[in-house]
């Protein structure tokens, strides 16, 4: 096994077999539920068992992802289902949901835990509290630059745990975990495993009061470029992080094998070259397979401390391939092509044309008199058109589930008067398998008849090496093999193979003996935490400027939520746009200050170091503070605080509800994503107070990109930024507006186009549970507050009169709280 580990992507079984074949040192994979890519192919708990034996055999570790929100009556079949995986072999499970990963620590103890990148782990509160969960390593978010990923991977080296990075693939414009959007404007939840990739489609940014479309490089404006940090491997080799993660699942396995020999290639050389204290790079050719294996365009984007338009690709949000030329000449619908690269019959090229886009396969290579290739494409196409090979037929993987073979060396003695004896070993250059213990010997022996004096012809050395190496319907690979021959012994072939199958079956049978049919531990129930008692339903008003905040208490709000950073002086936004003028009054008192969902450390390069901001000098010993995140959860806590968890850390089953009680909690805002009769189930005997919001703009994502940028180059004053002052939004294709609003530290925040509005079945929340409803008025201005909030105060007092319900405002949506998330 490497000193670092080199991860990759397993969306299938052929994809199995080209990361190992590509030089993984681990591959991660989803099951058929809980994981986060349910839109690939996936394996089932039999084909898991199968999947960890061809790994393990080769040396090749295996992790199952379970890496998403659990609802309330899937949390006994979660665990069923990490407990099954680990019994078939699962090396390590990959766990989003924090009652689940506290869970899998009591029942199933010699499990091996890590935090998915879903746990938004980006600070050192984020390593510490993934610490006290029990986990053995923590999946980095991606918009870490490498200093800050040297920092916490000193922080979890300290405490005993691991770091993961991604390297290479497909970025996400929202931090992950944090995505609502694909849930809320179209039913698929991203953290359900299947996003629809809304970030992928056409928007105009525009602004509120000029309404025109605002310059921009294109449409595809929440669209990033792809993630490749192979020219980095020296450098995030020194950050020391443990793992290497490659993007992919819902790749195919020609990609797998390209990007996984590419980047083994690369840090192979890396490593050999830090050893003997020289240098190494990747070269042109290891840069264009990954060009060609699948390329939005690439960016290093975060780790070199880029946030700004180089990150995104908003051009297209596809792949664009490798660039192989110009359109010579056409004439009578056929074509050619000045090709720079060698082309072969099956690539797939794309043509760029005035009208657009095409794609075309090359089902033959004809080349003209002066080499360029002809093409009938199909399709109008003008000189100087330039074509891409989006796919390249000579990187096409074919499977074979037998490759890579493992390499052995073998040895047989034909003593006379002895048994025959075949026995057969690792070579010194095969991988050890996964699992086993360093001292245990691994000797596949299997023995024969008694050797006798040949009656006719006696049997060669290599006569037997040509019987012994017959092995290609098994998964080794003879590399070596001696004999130990006395003359005139004699021995029919057919008993030279059963022994060497038997000898080879034995080897088999120790190489797989750290894997599958692990014994489970029984385990009783978890002891319920007492229930809380009910001290009525409260009204509270999430407010970004002390204008609305007082606006909402006078209207009746029994507390007031503010963001930390918009209750620094100079940062009150009404309606999406900054605003001096709603600060003069200040908050009110006994404001509850509210975390972000991000919190960068103060780390050089980093907007938190750069505007020297500390939101948690607002946090007091004994007063209550709103945390989003977990490790800002751990941290409160710490720190003395009244600790209410938001949304954005999924707290959706009984498992989570106690795990965050046990880690200090004492209320707790639950998901958008979630249905009343989930929120009912959830609150039955709940260890703590429940809130929810239920009117307002929904948050759709949160961005360390600022989406302000496509409008041009900035100096990235983010405190200073004149386009803050207005308010903007995204326009969809079908004319929907989503409001987006950028902070001080340059963090975007885009909010749903519609409304929400569930006022009219207050009676059922508190009926269900509900303790606690929160009204954001993040994007009304103070008559709009007021209203809202006084509005809610009437539904409640009908509700407690045993009145009627008021009616739902017209053109609002009541989220998932009926319709659920697929």
């Amino acid at each position: 096994m490497h000193d670092i580990e080199l991860l990759a992507p397993a969306g299938s079984a052929a994809a199995l077999h080209a990361a190992v074949r590509g030089g993984a040192d681990a591959v991660y994979l989803g099951l058929d539920s809980f994981n986060a890519r349910r839109g690939a192919d996936n394996f089932t708990l039999d084909s898991l068992g199968d999947a960890c034996r061809y790994a393990h055999m080769r040396g090749v570790r295996v992790y199952v992802t379970l890496n998403t929100m659990v609802l309330p009556s899937e949390a006994p079949r979660a665990l069923e289902t990490a407990r099954q995986a680990y019994r078939a072999g699962a090396d390590a499970l990959i766990v989003q949901d924090i009652g689940v990963a506290l869970e899998l620590m009591r029942t199933l103890p010699e499990a091996r835990v890590h935090a998915s990148t879903q746990m938004n782990s980006h600070n050192a509160a984020g390593i510490e509290a993934a610490a006290k969960l029990g986990v053995e390593r923590v999946t980095l978010a991606r918009e870490l630059s490498i200093a800050e990923i040297a920092h916490l991977s000193d922080v979890a080296h300290r405490l005993g745990l691991e770091t993961e990075v991604f390297v290479h693939g497909a970025l996400c414009v929202c931090y992950s975990g944090q995505c609502f959007m694909s849930s809320l404007i179209g039913g698929r939840s991203a953290n359900r495993g299947l996003c629809a990739q809304a970030c992928r489609l056409p928007y105009e940014l525009r602004n509120v009061a000029r309404r025109t479309n605002l310059p921009a490089p294109g449409d595809h404006l929440l669209s990033p470029r792809d993630l490749c940090a192979i020219d980095l491997l020296p450098e995030l080799v020194e950050a020391g992080a443990a793992s290497f993660k490659i993007e992919g699942r819902m790749k195919s396995p020609d990609y797998v094998l390209a990007v996984t020999s590419a980047y083994r290639a690369v840090l192979d050389r890396v490593l050999e070259a830090r050893a003997a204290g020289t240098s190494a790079v990747a070269t042109d050719k290891e840069h264009q397979a990954l060009a060609e294996a699948f390329s939005r365009g690439f960016t290093t984007a975060y780790l070199e401390g880029e946030r700004g338009n180089a990150v995104m690709s908003y051009g297209r949000p596809n792949n664009r391939g490798v660039f192989v030329g110009r359109v010579a000449w056409v004439k009578d619908g056929a074509a050619s092509i000045t090709a720079e690269r060698t082309l072969e019959k099956g690539d797939v090229l794309e043509f760029w044309t005035n009208k657009g886009r095409f794609a075309y396969t090359l089902d033959d290579v004809q080349c003209d008199e002066g080499g360029s290739v002809r093409v009938a494409p199909g399709r109008p196409v003008g000189k100087g058109d330039r074509v891409f090979r989006v796919r390249s037929a000579a990187a096409r993987f074919a499977d074979d589930p037998l490759l890579p073979r493992i390499p052995i060396v073998g040895h047989a003695k034909l003593r006379l008067g002895e048994p025959l004896e075949v026995e057969f070993k690792l070579a010194p250059t095969a991988r050890r398998p996964v699992g086993l213990p360093a001292t245990q010997s691994l000797c596949g022996v299997a023995a024969g008849d008694v050797v006798e004096k040949a009656r006719t012809k006696p049997v060669s050395a290599d006569d037997v090496r040509a019987h012994v190496d017959r092995l290609g319907s098994t998964p080794f690979s003879l590399k070596a093999f001696d004999v130990e021959l006395d003359e005139g012994a004699g021995v029919g072939f057919s008993q030279i193979h059963r022994v060497r199958t038997e000898a080879l079956a034995e080897l088999e049978r120790q190489l797989l003996s750290g894997c599958g049919d692990r014994r489970l531990p029984r385990v009783g129930e978890r002891a319920p935490l007492p229930p809380v008692r009910e001290r009525g339903c409260r009204i509270v008003a999430w407010a970004a400027n002390p204008a609305c905040a007082r606006a909402a208490k006078r209207a009746g709000a029994d507390a007031v939520y503010v963001p930390a950073l918009n209750y620094k002086r100079g940062e009150a936004v009404v309606a999406g746009q900054r605003s001096a003028a709603a600060e003069q009054a200040g908050y009110p008192k006994q404001t509850v200050v509210a975390m972000s969902a991000v919190d960068h450390d103060p780390v050089p390069g980093t907007r938190e170091h750069a505007l020297g901001f500390d939101p948690w000098s607002y946090v007091k010993p004994g007063e209550p503070v709103f945390v989003d995140s977990l490790g800002a959860l751990v941290r409160a806590v710490e720190l003395g605080a009244e600790v209410e968890a938001g949304p954005h850390i999924p707290i959706a089953n009984r498992f989570s509800l106690a795990a965050a009680a046990e880690l200090g909690a004492v209320r707790v805002w639950l998901s958008p994503e979630l249905t009343l009769g989930q929120i009912a189930e959830l609150a039955q005997d709940a260890p703590m107070e429940l809130g929810l919001t239920i009117v307002g703009r929904q948050e759709l994502m949160v961005t360390e990109h600022c989406l302000l940028m496509s409008q041009g180059p900035c100096d990235e004053r983010c405190d200073l930024c004149p386009r803050r002052k207005s308010p903007h939004y995204l326009r969809d294709r079908k004319g929907y507006e989503f409001p987006v609003v950028t902070d001080a530290l340059g963090r975007s925040r885009l909010y749903n186009g519609v409304g929400l509005d569930v006022v009219h079945t207050l009676p059922d929340l508190v009926r269900a549970g509900v303790s606690m409803l929160m009204i954001d008025t993040t994007l009304m201005n103070v008559e709009e507050a007021a209203q809202a909030v006084g509005r809610v105060v009437r539904a409640r007092s009908l509700a407690n009169a045993g009145g009627n319900a008021l009616p739902k405002e017209s053109g609002a949506t009541s989220g998932h709280l009926f319709r659920g998330v697929q």
